[in-house]
């Protein structure tokens, strides 16, 4: 017969046994296909990194990592897409920088916050470039400052849509010098750089991997590069701070995300095996060549960057008093 003090007891042994056994051992990370959404068309540079970090994450994994791409609305629907995923890690987004900093000041309802979004890491950064047609009575940023102040509204420059890199970096321009420039809009950045060549646009702010093929054919002239530092890709172009505008940064990136609610060990795992590749030497030789810097940031490093791009962007922003569309 079990007295009830020992039933007790024995109930209570019993369960502390039981908790102290280990529980089911969660599934390994990633359990299945991993989706990368790249919220642009085949063939674009996003695309390019999201294919090439896609390809050597399923070598790494051993499992199949696949890319989707979902352009269209400057990035929003491809980025809202994955905003709406699962938050387990099998859904990323690789994405520029309007997706995943200050896209939400430009569109009233872009459908996803990229506040929300989990930062693994950036994948890579290219700086942006001021390009100026041979003839421009110009061969220095100051010279271009001042004869900008001399011929107020002369100055055109080339310009994507509305908050677009190269429209924004123009506007940043005219806010640190006062210059006042004419926007002129072009669908995408080839006619653009064709209409610089020609000399139909005075100037024109872009990507070093299209300007520098140009400015080593002679055919446009590059000022400064809108980074901290001078890009290997053009050593012998000043940065715009040694040039004269101290802190003067624009500079175009790419960065992985995951949808809100994802663990942050997931992230903080995704994040150590892109590094791992983006600092290999395969992989880094094949980035450099088409002007691209690799970055491996971990994700508290990305989360940071992320929201220094959003209060710089934001301050032009609300300057040249761009409404949300």
């Amino acid at each position: 017969m079990i007295f009830p003090g020992r039933l007790l007891a024995f109930a209570a042994a019993a369960t502390a046994v039981f908790c102290s056994l280990p529980s089911r051992a969660q599934e390994p990370y990633p359990s299945r296909t991993v989706k990368i959404v790249v919220p642009a068309a085949p063939g674009s540079t996003t695309d390019i990194l999201g294919r090439l970090v896609a390809e050597h994450l399923s070598q790494k994994w051993g499992k199949a990592v696949v890319v989707e791409n979902i352009p269209g609305a400057g990035g929003n629907i491809g980025a809202a897409n994955v905003a709406r995923a699962a938050p387990d890690g099998h859904t990323l987004l690789v994405a520029p920088p309007l997706s995943l900093s200050y896209g939400h000041l430009l569109y009233l309802n872009p459908g996803f916050d990229p506040a929300r979004f989990v930062p693994i890491t950036l994948l890579a950064t290219i700086p942006n470039v001021l390009v100026v047609r041979r003839e421009l009575p110009a061969s220095t940023l100051k010279e271009l400052i001042d004869y900008g102040k001399q011929n107020p509204s002369k100055l055109s420059y080339a310009s994507g849509g509305v908050g677009a890199t190269s429209h924004l970096t123009a506007a940043m321009l005219e806010m640190q010098t006062g210059i006042k420039l004419v926007r002129v809009s072009y669908r995408s950045s080839q006619p653009a750089l064709t209409d610089i060549v020609a000399g139909h646009v005075d100037m024109f702010f872009d990507t070093l991997a299209t300007s520098v093929p140009l400015h080593r054919e002679n055919k446009v002239r590059l000022l400064a590069v809108a980074d901290l530092k001078r890009a290997p890709a053009a050593p012998d172009i000043p940065t715009f701070s040694e040039a004269g505008l101290p802190g003067f940064k624009s500079v175009t990136w790419f960065g992985m995300v995951a949808p809100p609610s994802t663990p942050a060990a997931i992230a903080d795992k995704i994040s150590r095996d892109a590094a791992d590749i983006l600092k290999g030497q395969e992989v880094g030789t094949f980035l450099r060549n088409i002007s691209l810097e690799p970055a491996a940031t971990s994700p508290s490093e990305t989360s940071r960057y992320f929201a220094e791009e959003t209060e710089r962007w934001s301050k032009v922003i609300k300057e040249v008093g761009i409404e949300p569309q």
